[in-house]
């Protein structure tokens, strides 16, 4: 199959699940492409990026963010294509029918871009703002092909990106086939219109070889590690691990707590550390390569993941790191909103606790941190729980199986 993915930004560190079926499906013998709008972080942050070559395969609109660069580059960008695709140029600037996503020439700079070699047998569209961003190609004619869009968690959760997109009905009535992560999820894509019979359920999933599983043991003297990989960012409800662990340092003062990622509130949440008078204990490491991460994986004793339902809708709609940690044998304290519930063992693999009730989740980490000997049978069940629901091998089998349903639809 000749497939593209259509996303946003290519190469994104907060999307290993999309770079994992890329590569899958190139190990398949697929000829797969990436139509992007601009350039992520450095390829050497997923060194498969590098290895399978896949900026040579990735196409970039390069829509510039401000609006009077835009115009003013949109002007040769026009021209240059005009001869050849006059009628395509001219769709994409219909701002009666295309709308807000026409007069920003967002549509221009991507039909000039993508529809040099446009046709493909399946287009996959992470995220349903990608999704209605490739119905709006395919009909213009800058793109061809069977349209599956993989719902993730912010682009139906977050109620301003439901309200920008018109909840989607136009991509549900012109999208051939839909993709959600969790069960959390899929009811959420039903109750905007999607029917049952065109959706699956289809998890992002982790490498089960990339993530070796370590028995968790301590001896009596040891430092106890924790760790959490997040965005710093309101749904992931960092600041509540950190209160959590800062109460525990009088009882336990060989505690760490290292927290891998970046994000808007950094500053705020190492200002709190240092309130709390716990800069000694709680580390931010900021962001790291996934080869780093899996380092740190093996290095900790529990992972925490304290996330919430934020302000704006946000929340939590699978939780990969999850599957990460309960692969490499870490016991997990995470909270029970979203679609969390579905990636842990609750009370065999994690414990689940109440998101923002900062009692409790230090009550679960000092429980945890009082009996190591339960670590070795939590990570043996964490283990067994990814192997059998999540190893990216199996999720990309059925990936083709739901293309092959579509192409022959």
């Amino acid at each position: 199959m000749r497939i593209a993915f259509l996303v946003s930004t290519f190469p994104a560190i907060s999307e290993t699940f999309i770079l994992n079926q890329v590569t899958g499906l190139i190990e398949r013998g697929h000829d797969v492409h990436i139509l992007a709008n601009e350039q992520g972080e450095t390829p050497e942050v997923h060194a498969d990026v590098v290895n399978y070559r896949l900026l040579k395969e990735t196409i970039y609109s390069r829509t510039p963010k401000n609006p009077g660069e835009r115009l003013l580059r949109a002007i040769p960008l026009a021209f240059s294509a005009f001869g050849k695709r006059r009628l395509l140029i001219l769709r994409s600037l219909n701002v009666l029918k295309y709308g807000w996503k026409a007069a920003s020439l967002r549509h221009l700079y991507d039909t000039v871009a993508f529809s040099k070699d446009g046709h493909y047998d399946i287009i996959h569209c992470h995220f349903g703002y990608n999704g209605l961003r490739g119905v709006h190609l395919r009909e213009i004619g800058g793109l061809n092909g069977k349209i599956v869009t993989s719902f993730h968690g912010v682009d139906v959760n977050v109620r301003a990106v439901l309200r920008a997109n018109a909840s989607y009905g136009e991509l549900i009535c012109k999208g051939d086939f839909f993709t959600a992560n969790s069960d959390f999820m899929l009811g959420r894509i039903s109750s905007l219109g999607v029917a049952k019979e065109r959706a699956a359920k289809l998890p992002a999933g982790v490498s089960v070889t990339r993530f070796p599983s370590v028995e968790r043991r301590v001896q009596a003297d040891d430092k106890v590690v924790m760790l959490t990989v997040a965005r710093l960012v309101e749904v992931k409800g960092v600041e509540y691990a950190i209160r959590a662990v800062a109460r525990l340092i009088p009882r336990f003062p060989k505690i760490e707590y290292n927290i891998v990622g970046d994000g808007p509130l950094r500053a705020e949440l190492q200002n709190l550390v240092a309130v709390l008078g716990a800069t000694d204990h709680i580390y931010f490491l900021g962001a790291q390569t996934a080869d780093q991460i899996r380092l740190l994986y093996a290095q900790a004793h529990i992972f925490v993941l304290s996330s919430i339902v934020a302000k704006d809708g946000a929340e939590e709609a699978q939780g990969v790191v999850l599957l990460e940690a309960q692969a490499t044998g870490l016991p997990v304290v995470a909270t029970a909103v979203g679609g969390i519930p579905e990636s842990v063992l609750d009370g065999k693999s994690a414990f689940l606790v109440p998101q923002r009730d900062v009692d409790v989740l230090a009550d679960r980490i000092g429980y945890l941190i009082e009996h190591p000997e339960i670590w070795p049978g939590m990570g043996r069940a964490g283990r067994a729980h990814v192997e059998a629901n999540y190893d990216i091998e199996k999720l990309n089998d059925r990936l083709v199986a739901i293309y092959e349903q579509v192409l022959s639809s």
